[in-house]
């Protein structure tokens, strides 16, 4: 008959896929589940009011025109709902993928079984099947990993949780739409089970079989599943385990398949006493607490509660005598076997002859330090036993009484047993892949040995007092012959044939009286020797590899040994060397990814890498998570360093214990992982979490405060910024690594990583964690609640700016780049603030300071469209004033008659519009000042810190521009293609270099909006009475109860006309000059010598334009005779 897993034989390939993809399937599910979005879990009250209305369970379906109506009645819903589509659909669509292949899977394997039914496999039957090994293995594992995946489903992605996925997908994606999608199904299937893993959770009734009905599943095929389970052994382990009472760890692996699997058939749970008396004695005698899938554990007394014939069965292995005998024998196990292990991994015990003379004997040692370690693991195991449940708190106390349970010891145990089968393991590779050339080595020297006394006894060659003969002669002769026709590929026939050898020789020594002569004994003696040797070295057989691998099986334990972790770090803190011992527990833990990659490679699937990428992923960083005491010690020390560096004045010549720095640095630990890397990486990781911390705890600022908090908490932050990187270049020598390199990379991660979060809010699609460039898996950027409105400390920190810089309490002066309060005129800030900044944050702080100011800047201007759009040219009589005055002001070149009258009556009718539009232009003239500031402080330290980058840039920022002139004037000229990435990446260099200017700016995208410079212009002529020049200071307010600052005022309205045509900025400009030749023209028929102060504002406002632009002086010209600017620069 065809192997039943042959390329060429359908039936077994079809099955073997069928498994391969279900471990596949479990991995995905494991990845995913660290991945779902916080927001469906609905937890905190927030999302409960923000979110309740567009996230529903499956009551959804009962009335989806209720909740779409719901929807559509409220606009912000709405947009609400387009954002939430926008960040989540592909996340939504990779969950849906894995339900649907669960639930593909299931539709698979019922077609596999109809297909085996009605025999389209030619002479394959259930029957059949089930009689070959591969194929008995592969049905008994089909069924197995369904229920497998399901209760990863339950027990990982909650109940209510999947059903909010489900509709939310449901909604966004085009899946109602198509004919063939198999939503129904699968909200059928995964509806929730109302299980919760919540410790103290109560059990939901008919929980899990009900569940694992849904989908049904031939009864025939479950039952002779369970039989096979059942009667056999059907991988063949109990061969690895001789001992009776190794035999439920022999059959663990089947335990955990029939565990499952009898969840498909309740009935024999619920009253076949037999059959689960048979179950029990047979898989469960001494051990309750068993693992069913990488580390998943399970009780069986809580599982096995609601069923009747299971719980009856279980309490014989459960009667308190019998639990004291397996604890008891287990303590006393470890007592003997801990000593023995430790003689053992004695520095040169373990040798090859003693390997080669003590297999058995060894191989036993290692099986029952195996089978005490995997007993006492999990039946101690915190997760096994629920705090909540009486019968299992007794139980577990009994445990740990009765077996003296002392993790460190069994710790200590695991380290040893790791470590002696690791040297076991690689002594005997090395003694297998030399075993035919050893032997052949034995058998020339033995021939030769032989072949030599034959010629002594020829009396020919002078051995002392040989005498001649021909017998011994030829019988040594044949010897030599015998043993150099020994055949190594026939290592039967030749063991046989070497005893017979070695008997012989025996007996050859006794009958011809040869022990007189010495040198003779001496050469049989060696021959015999050789002899054994070549009897040892052919009992090198690989299945005692085998049996090892069997025999350390560690995979019960994936998620278990992470009760060990503070016992490993606390013996890696004593004893640095430990990490070689605990790089053996590693290697033995990673054992564990044979079980789901087995089928997988098997079938030859694409998924191998991806499933193989996500386990030792998870272990790889569960070392790593281990090994991260290396640097928190390291950083403990450093701590101390910092310490003496910030408040010492002297400089310390600090050193780390030295050693203690090369053991750690040196870590021989032989993953995937290089030990270099993973150190640098767990420095990394401990530097971020440090600095990330000290950056969220320095900068929280207390706004009720009387004097700012701001310059005296950037000046601490810095100290200890500096701190820091001080003293991580001291100890960059000691563990060989680019400390300056590190400290920018990561320093510019943390805050890069901030001030994306901090822009969340202000993005309709938001970065998640998982596709923020900044984030990383392996050195996590940690996550802060946080304090006030912001999300971080950058936004923080922008908000104190914002707010001491306030126009409504301050006043900037230009001149002197300094901010002073209106009531005190004491000075609050000046542009030192953005120096310190750049001390504490470097020029990445500056530069995500500059980045979140421009997204509030669009918000605001933003806010701003809308509130003109929804309110202003909504108000009919606002309008009317607006089309009167367009009226009076035509043509714009003229002058306006009785204009003060005209312009005064405008502005009383329309004074309502004024408060808001005033405090949204000054709020993005304050941001302007800014980013201005910033701009300046970023410009100045590039072109001190790094001239050649700062004139490169300038250069490169000025030929670009003029090509870009000349391809304007030219089109022939080049132009950077719509591809082509220069201008974009050259922009973000040149806003780092602080080499651009936040006026010239484009903010937003705007329509034409009517009225536009009407509007304007009224808002203006409005503000100029609260203002007054004076000589020292320029424009300031008159009264500090009602505050107008003018440079935020000139900028904010600069900004504005900025996100226009430019002609609205014509027009405006116009009507200005028309408003000042006005009001002069009136002031000269009314015969006031002095010119208004209106006028005067007017004309200062056109003065400041032409400055803050860069714009030619004939701009303001042109709407403003000569004579009158004349007249202003005396008032001046």
């Amino acid at each position: 008959m065809v192997d039943f897993l042959a390329e060429n034989n359908l039936c077994g390939q079809a099955i073997l896929r069928i498994v391969s993809r279900g471990n596949a399937i479990i991995a995905e599910l494991l990845r995913l589940s660290d991945f779902i979005p916080a927001v469906f879990r609905l937890k905190d009250k927030s999302d409960q009011q923000k979110y309740s209305d567009i996230i529903c369970d499956f009551s959804y379906f009962k009335g989806p025109e209720y909740y779409e109506g719901k929807l559509e009645a409220k606009p912000e819903l709405q947009d609400l709902d387009e954002e939430f589509r926008e960040n989540n659909t592909e996340i939504l669509s990779r969950f849906y993928l894995a339900f649907e292949s669960v639930h593909k899977y299931i539709v698979d394997l019922n077609r596999y079984l109809d297909d085996l039914h009605e025999g389209v496999y030619i002479q394959q039957t259930l029957e059949t099947v089930l009689l070959n090994e591969d194929g008995k293995q592969l049905l008994c594992e089909a069924l197995y990993l369904y229920g497998v995946m399901l209760l990863v489903i339950d027990q990982k992605i909650e109940g209510e949780v999947r059903e909010r996925m489900l509709v939310s997908y449901y909604r966004y994606s085009a899946a109602r739409s198509s004919v063939d999608s198999n939503l129904d199904d699968i909200c059928k299937l995964l509806r929730s089970t109302g299980y919760s893993s919540q410790p103290g959770a109560k059990r939901p009734a008919n929980y899990p079989e009900s569940y694992f009905h849904r989908v049904p599943i031939s009864a025939t095929f479950i039952s002779m599943v369970i039989g096979r389970l059942r009667s056999d052994d059907i991988y063949n382990q109990v061969s690895a385990y001789p001992l009776p009472e190794h035999r439920s760890t022999a059959l663990a692996n089947q335990a955990a398949m029939l565990y499952v699997c009898l969840y498909f058939s309740p009935s024999i749970l619920h009253t076949q006493q037999a059959k689960m008396r048979e179950i029990v004695d047979k898989y469960f005698p001494d051990n309750w607490v068993i693992s069913i899938y990488m580390g998943i554990t399970v009780n069986l007394v809580e599982a096995w509660e609601p069923y009747k014939a299971a719980k009856t069965a279980l309490n014989y292995t459960l009667d308190s005598a019998n639990t004291k005998e397996q604890a008891t024998r287990y303590a006393a196990s470890m007592e003997s076997l801990r000593p023995q292990v430790q003689q053992l991994l004695k520095e040169g015990f373990l040798r090859q002859e003693i390997i080669l003379d003590n297999i058995p004997k060894l191989l036993n040692c290692l099986r029952d330090c195996n089978v005490a370690i995997r007993w006492l693991m999990l039946h101690s195991a915190e997760s096994a036993y629920d705090p909540n449940n009486k019968r299992l708190r007794q139980i577990k106390d009994q445990v740990l009484n009765d077996s003296k349970y002392n993790p460190k010891i069994l710790f200590q145990l695991l380290l040893d047993t790791a470590q002696f089968e690791f040297t076991l393991k690689e002594m005997f590779k090395q003694m297998l892949s030399e075993k035919q050339i050893k032997w052949e080595s034995y058998k020339k020297e033995g021939s030769e040995r032989m072949t030599e006394l034959a010629e002594v006894f020829s009396g020919v060659k002078p051995l002392t007092r040989v005498e001649k003969n021909e017998n011994l002669q030829a019988w040594f002769r044949e010897i030599s012959k015998q043993i150099e026709s020994l055949n190594y590929e026939d290592s039967t026939a030749a063991g046989r044939k070497t005893v017979q050898l070695i008997q012989a020789l025996v007996e050859v020594q006794e009958f011809h009286q040869l022990e007189s002569n010495l040198q003779v004994c001496q050469f049989l003696a060696d021959t015999r020797k050789f002899l054994h040797q070549m009897i040892r070295t052919i009992n090198i057989k690989e299945e005692v590899l085998i049996t090892m691998q069997i025999v350390g099986d560690l995979s019960y334990a994936w998620q278990i040994i992470d009760s060990f972790t503070s016992i490993m770090q606390e013996s890696i803190r004593v004893n640095p060397s430990m990490v070689t011992k605990l790089r053996a527990t590693f290697l033995k833990l990673a054992s564990a990814l044979d079980l789901p990659l087995l089928r997988i490679n098997q079938a030859n699937s694409a998924d191998l890498l991806s499933v193989s990428q996500f386990y030792s992923g998870e272990l790889v960083s569960y070392v790593r998570k281990v090994l991260q005491i290396i640097p928190e010690s390291m950083f403990t020390s450093l701590a101390k360093i910092i310490k003496l560096q910030i408040h010492d004045i002297m400089e310390v010549p600090t050193r780390l214990d030295k050693d203690k720095l090369k053991d750690y640095s040196q870590l021989g630990a032989r993953y995937e992982v290089d030990p270099k890397q993973l150190l640098e990486d767990g420095i990394r990781k401990e530097l971020v979490k440090r600095v990330a911390y000290a950056l969220h705890k320095g900068l929280i600022f207390n706004p009720k405060t009387k004097s700012s908090e701001l310059m005296p908490k950037l000046k601490d932050m810095a100290a200890t910024m500096d701190g820091f990187y001080r003293s991580f270049e001291y100890i960059q020598d000691y563990v060989s690594i680019y400390g300056l390199k590190i400290w920018q990379e990561e320093v510019s991660r943390i805050i890069n990583y901030n001030v994306e979060q901090e822009c969340n809010s202000f993005l309709r699609t938001k970065i998640q964690d998982w596709q923020s460039v900044h984030q990383s898996t392996h050195i996590p950027i940690p996550k802060f609640p946080s304090v006030d409105e912001s999300a971080t400390f950058i936004g923080r920190l922008c908000r104190e700016i914002l707010r001491i810089t306030d126009p409504k309490v301050t006043s900037y002066i230009d001149q002197m780049n300094t901010w002073y309060d209106l009531k005190s005129h004491q000075e609050v800030t000046n542009n030192r603030l953005f120096s310190e900044i750049q001390n504490t944050l470097g020029t990445f702080g500056l530069n995500g300071l500059d980045r979140l100011l421009c997204f509030m800047i669009v918000k605001e201007l933003q806010n701003f469209l809308t509130m003109i759009q929804r309110t202003v040219l909504k108000d009919k009589a606002v309008v009317d004033v607006f089309k009167g005055v367009l009226g009076a002001v035509n043509p714009i070149q003229g002058i306006v008659g009785n204009s003060s009258k005209v312009y005064a009556s405008a502005v009383a009718k329309t004074q309502k519009i004024w408060g808001a539009y005033l405090e949204a232009i000054m709020k993005v003239g304050q941001m302007q000042i800014l980013r201005q500031q910033i701009a300046n402080e970023l410009n100045f330290s590039c072109k001190f810190d790094s001239k050649h980058l700062a004139a490169a840039l300038e250069n490169i920022n000025k030929s670009l521009l003029a090509d870009i002139e000349a391809h304007y004037q030219d089109p022939s000229l080049p132009y950077p293609k719509e591809d082509n990435t220069l201008l974009y990446e050259i922009t973000a260099y040149l806003e780092a270099a602080g080499i651009h200017n936040p006026l010239n700016k484009i903010y937003i995208t705007t329509k034409r909006l009517p009225y536009f410079p009407i509007i304007n212009f009224l808002f203006f002529i409005a503000q100029l009475p609260k203002l007054q020049y004076s000589k020292n200071q320029g424009m300031t307010c008159r009264k500090a109860t009602d505050a107008v600052d003018w440079p935020p005022l000139v900028l904010g309205l600069l900004t504005l006309l900025k996100q226009f045509h430019s002609r609205y900025t014509q027009q405006f400009l116009a009507l200005i000059g028309q408003f000042i030749r006005s009001i002069m023209e009136q002031c000269t028929s009314q015969k006031i010598p002095d010119m208004p102060s209106d006028v005067v504002g007017a004309l200062m406002f056109l003065e400041d334009y032409v400055k803050y632009t860069k714009l030619s002086r004939k701009v303001a010209e042109a709407h403003v005779p000569s004579f009158i600017f004349d007249e202003f620069r005396t008032v001046l």
